[in-house]
């Protein structure tokens, strides 16, 4: 039994709140992503109760690599559209900080989950519909799987809060070059 990794991307803007605190959608329910796998609603609800039950945490990787937690996932719970996750870059080590500005800057914006396959099917257009995920980790990562999805939001959310999180992230990116300039 295999890791398998889902990336997540969307043209919404980035949630980043107080330096390092960041929110998004790792996974969005009913999308087929680029190799043809579709997440259904429900499939991390056994692994995220058996997580609870055992009180473990979800892992927030750099790129999938095991050797470089980056933060913590405060909140990764399933709602009506996907797998939700809230978290923080823990900005006290090096790898945090070089993630927490490549977010800042725009340059990082996908989210990838990494999992193992408990229970899918093929339907008749030979896409794989995964209906039970055991979840290990969401990782931070340059180039996600499913276009839809991202750190800061999903596709179709609500315009006003679309113009509250682009007006919050250029505030911060102004903020943060104030900064750099002493």
């Amino acid at each position: 039994m295999e890791l398998e990794r889902k990336y997540c991307d969307s043209p919404a803007e980035i949630t980043v709140r107080e330096g390092h605190v960041i929110e998004g959608y790792a996974s969005l329910f009913g999308l087929c992503d680029q190799s043809g796998d579709v997440v259904d609603a429900g499939a991390y609800a056994a692994s995220l109760g058996r997580m609870k039950l055992r009180e473990g945490r979800v892992k927030m990787l750099w790129q999938h690599d095991p050797t470089q937690p980056i933060g913590v996932w405060d909140e990764v719970r399933e709602d009506g559209k996907g797998l939700w996750v809230k978290g923080r870059i823990l900005t006290d080590i090096a790898k945090g900080r070089e993630a927490a500005a490549l977010v800042a800057a725009g340059a990082i914006d996908g989210l990838s989950i990494g999992y193992r396959t408990v229970k899918a099917r093929k339907d008749d257009r030979g896409r794989r519909h995964l209906s039970e995920l055991e979840l290990w980790e969401v990782s931070l990562v340059t180039f996600p799987m499913l276009p839809d999805a991202r750190v800061g939001g999903a596709k179709g959310a609500i315009p006003e809060d679309d113009a509250i999180l682009r007006e919050m992230a250029a505030l911060f990116r102004e903020a943060s070059r104030q900064l750099a300039r002493g």
